[in-house]
């Protein structure tokens, strides 16, 4: 069991061993949900595709064509249908 002591501001410092198990960052957004007998529930907010908009982006990366992406497609397709 891990505890942690609330500031007078109302703030809580998630240990590390809690934010590495649960794979939180800086940023990430968690969901508290009350249930019967005084436990809380907090459940990380999983990201959405938009959150992760230009993360990916290399400007040293050649950009494939259309023929190139559509033959990694293909192959890719190939490999999990067997």
């Amino acid at each position: 069991m891990v505890i942690a002591t609330m500031t007078n501001k109302g703030q809580v410092t998630i240990p590390k061993t809690v934010r590495d198990t649960l794979g939180l960052h800086s940023g990430d957004k968690l969901e508290f949900s009350c249930e019967k007998g005084g436990r809380i529930v907090v459940t990380p907010i999983k990201k959405s595709v938009d959150d992760l908009f230009g993360k990916l982006f290399d400007p040293e990366r050649k950009a494939l064509s259309i023929q190139e992406i559509n033959d990694v497609v293909r192959l890719k397709f190939r490999q999990q249908v067997r």
